[in-house]
């Protein structure tokens, strides 16, 4: 019978010595894990649409150290430091500023950026390539710092917990960009607060936020705050749009002070019908009359649709009318706006047809997930987010007007929104059962209110223009 391994100790130590090198000899030879294509997709990436995908590079926090080239690191770190000087960043400036700091020839000369940027010829599949990237150098940092934890090991000589908390720092130091810095000294938050107070006394009963363009709301809210998710929850049909895009020209074309860039995803409805509600509303033009062909060529109201038109034109406001967007989408496609161009307001309609992460979860967690997403976004942008919401049927069945549980689908946008807003018609009782229309007044009921009251409120909801202004009996 052979003789086992525990019996002859010699042909144990050959097969370990097989399995792994003995403590002192050389590792075997391995290159460093690198992608030379991704990091040449990444820099031509950033020369073809320059401003939107270096920020997305900001924003999976790549630096220069993140390329293994010393020519593609050196390229990338002007590419940041023209970007932080905010000209737009082409393949020119880039080498001239090469030449100006005497790198021109460090990285190969004109043809080398001219390989580069010859590549690709769109920047469709940037962020694929920003991930690679990105996970080469954290493979090549674990590397590095494992390799030094392994030679820490066979040097070992005593206080086994000091070590392992030093290998588990050195490790966390690799890792520790996976995550945004959030956590911050109380003093700071301090400051921001003593700022809040200062406005507000400066203000003395002004407005602190964004406004709504209806007085009464104003006067609840002080306006919409930064990170503030707002909701708005109605009935199909009650005006949840209209009320929205009034909102929204509220603040791009403010009565006085300065106009707040206002970004609207419409998963709904396309651009162009918003732009055209937009501008009948503000026209006072009935849009039926218009659509019918009852609106005269010459008229007061073609005369109002154009000066209303030459007012829009100036408006900074953004749509985006993709439809079946996950809430990860949309995120990205807010930071790459913001990034291009600082927003004041984002108003999403509706949250219901947005979609989670993962599509074979329940509904509920899908919803729970997107309006996580939303309170989210509203406190990394630093912003206001409106979202349009669903009621489901309960307040029609019992007759009665709406409240918080009625939130179709999820308790969880209860508990993200700061502030909750629910519009209400009441039906026109002289009407025929069959067609019974909501009448011209709006109950519009603060439901939810962290920082403020709440209760009821009256608009006035005018039909033919699909617009709601201030209640007037």
């Amino acid at each position: 019978m052979a003789q086992s391994a525990l019996d002859n100790p010699e042909r144990s130590a050959a097969r370990r010595s097989a399995i792994r090198p003995e403590a002192g000899g050389a590792p075997p030879s391995r290159e460093m894990p690198w992608s030379e294509e991704a990091e040449q997709h990444v820099i031509a990436c950033c020369l073809l649409d320059g401003h939107d995908t270096i920020a997305r590079c900001m924003e999976a926090r790549l630096t220069d150290l993140s390329f293994f080239s010393a020519a593609n690191r050196l390229i990338f770190k002007t590419i940041i430091d023209l970007y932080q000087k905010s000209p737009p960043v082409t393949l020119e400036i880039l080498a001239e500023e090469l030449k100006t700091r005497r790198q021109l020839d460090a990285v190969g000369g004109i043809p080398y950026l001219i390989q580069v940027t010859g590549r690709i010829p769109t920047a469709a599949h940037a962020g694929y390539f920003i991930e690679k990237v990105r996970e080469k150098f954290l493979l090549r940092e674990l590397i590095k710092t494992a390799t030094g934890a392994v030679e820490q090991c066979y040097s070992f000589t005593g206080g086994l917990e000091e070590f392992v908390d030093r290998v588990e720092q050195e490790l966390f130091k690799v890792t520790q960009d996976r995550v945004s810095d959030s956590a911050e000294e109380i003093k700071e938050s301090m400051k921001a607060a003593n700022q809040v107070i200062a406005k507000l006394l400066m203000k003395k009963g002004e407005l602190t936020g964004v406004t709504s363009g209806f007085k009464d709301l104003d006067q609840m809210t002080f306006g919409f705050q930064k990170q503030e998710m707002i909701v708005v929850a109605a009935r199909p049909s009650m005006g949840k749009t209209s009320f929205a895009l009034n909102i929204a020209e509220a603040a791009s074309l403010p009565k006085k002070g300065e106009p707040i860039a206002t970004l609207i995803f419409s998963l709904e409805m396309s651009a162009s019908q918003l732009a055209l509600r937009m501008l009948c509303s503000r026209a006072r033009v009935n849009l039926k009359l218009l659509r019918d062909g009852l609106v005269s060529r010459d008229g007061q109201e073609v005369n109002a649709l154009g000066k209303t038109g030459e007012e829009f034109k100036t408006a900074p406001i953004l749509i985006d009318d993709s439809s079946s967007l996950t809430i990860m989408e949309m995120r990205a496609k807010a930071r790459r706006i913001y990034a291009r161009r600082k927003l004041g307001l984002i108003i999403v309609d509706y949250l219901q047809l947005l979609n989670g992460s993962d599509s074979k979860m329940p509904r509920e967690q899908q919803v729970a997930e997107v309006s996580r997403g939303l309170k989210a976004m509203a406190k990394e942008l630093d912003l206001p987010v409106i979202v349009l919401s669903q009621l489901n049927r309960s307040s029609e069945k019992e007759n009665r007007t709406p409240r918080l549980s009625d939130l179709r689908e999820s308790g969880s946008i209860e508990q993200d929104a700061d502030v909750v807003l629910m519009l209400s018609r009441p039906k026109d009782k002289d009407a025929d059962d069959r067609f019974q229309t909501a009448t011209n007044m709006a109950d519009l009921i603060v439901a939810k209110q962290r920082n403020g009251p709440v209760g009821d409120l009256k608009l006035t909801f005018i039909q033919e223009i699909t617009r709601f202004e201030n209640f007037t009996p």
